[in-house]
């Protein structure tokens, strides 16, 4: 049974999200502050944690960073802007979906369980795939470069080790789309895709304004371009 880390100080929302996750079979911490999120988390292990933007003590962005510093447990925003530089940042930072308010239950845990089936899929794989002095290590679920290991989130690690499995060879958007995220449009759409390939190319290129790994392939997708 997953363990999921609520964050909202919303108490009217907080009830109707914790009926509605034990109902669907996980269990659930809650936090109203973000003193109190990162409490309850360096003291439990979690499965996915959810983070509402706006807190009293300070943001679910905060919480983020500092869990990115030794996690890639997947995270889930809930804001209530749309604006396109909050969404940009929390996915930036860390963040692997998010959900703008007034949201529906069933969409959220739809979301949860599409999250924490990606998270799981990479696990058990008992092979390594090695190019450009970066190695995916499968059964251990890690990238590194140059040996040192990687600090990427569950997406960036799995759109990474997608590119170098099918190395040299174009893969549609459409394509990445579908096999990270379950085929669910709803959830995830090519300016997403886009952000998510930027920030990969921070961590991986020598130059991400002149990638030589992480090709685009203009009108198509993108590529893993083998050099070494």
């Amino acid at each position: 049974m997953e363990n999921i880390l609520l964050v909202e100080d919303d108490l009217n929302l907080i009830d109707g999200l914790e009926y509605s996750f034990r109902k669907n079979g996980f269990n659930i911490d809650v936090a109203r502050t973000v003193k109190e999120a990162l409490f309850l988390y360096e003291d439990q292990k979690y499965d996915l944690l959810v983070l509402d933007l706006t807190l009293p003590d300070g943001t679910g962005f905060e919480i983020c960073k500092k869990v990115r510093l030794t996690s890639t447990v997947p995270i889930i925003f809930l804001t209530a802007s749309d604006e396109e530089v909050n969404i940009v940042m929390g996915l930036d930072i860390g963040g692997d979906d998010y959900i703008i308010k007034p949201f529906k239950l069933n969409e959220l845990i739809s979301r949860i369980k599409a999250l924490l089936r990606r998270a799981n899929s990479f696990q058990g794989e008992a092979s390594i795939v090695s190019s450009n002095d970066i190695t995916i290590e499968f059964l251990n679920n890690r990238a590194l470069k140059n040996g040192e290991v990687l600090d990427l989130t569950v997406a960036e690690y799995k759109l990474l080790s997608l590119l170098m499995k099918n190395s040299n060879i174009t893969l549609t958007r459409e394509t990445i789309l579908n096999k990270l995220w379950d085929g669910d449009g709803d959830f995830i759409d090519d300016n997403t895709l886009s952000v998510y390939i930027r920030r990969l190319r921070c961590k991986i290129e020598r130059d991400s304004n002149y990638p030589k790994m992480i090709l685009t392939v203009r009108g198509i997708g993108y590529k893993w371009n083998v050099v070494r």
